[in-house]
C-alpha cells in the first residue's frame, strides 16, 4: 500500500496514512474537523535491487559501535577500581 502524508488546515497536525491510490482522507481525527485534510506532496523512493548502498551495512555499524563502547567500558572499569567504596 502506498504511504501518504496529510496536513490538517485547522489544527496544523500532520499524519502519515497507508491507503490505496484512489482513496483520500478528508476528516481530521485529532481535531474532528471535516474536509480540512490536505494531501502533502511527497517524492518517490526507488531503490534498484542490487545497487550499491552509500551508507554502511547495519552489521558494520554495529561492529564499530561495539568497538567504541569496549574502549569506554575499559576506561570506566579502571576508574571504578581506583575509587574506594564503603559498605552501606
Amino acid at each position: 500500500m502506498p504511504r501518504y502524508k496529510y496536513h490538517c488546515t485547522q489544527c496544523e497536525g500532520e499524519i502519515t496514512v497507508y491507503h490505496g491510490i484512489s482513496d483520500t482522507l478528508t476528516n481530521c481525527e485529532a481535531c474532528k474537523g471535516e474536509g480540512c485534510m490536505q494531501k502533502m506532496l511527497s517524492s518517490l523512493r526507488y531503490v534498484k535491487k542490487g545497487a550499491p548502498s552509500k551508507s554502511p551495512k547495519a552489521g558494520e555499524l554495529t561492529k564499530q559501535y561495539i568497538e567504541k563502547n569496549k574502549e569506554i567500558l575499559k576506561q570506566q572499569k579502571k576508574e571504578a577500581k581506583k575509587e574506594t567504596y564503603e559498605p552501606s
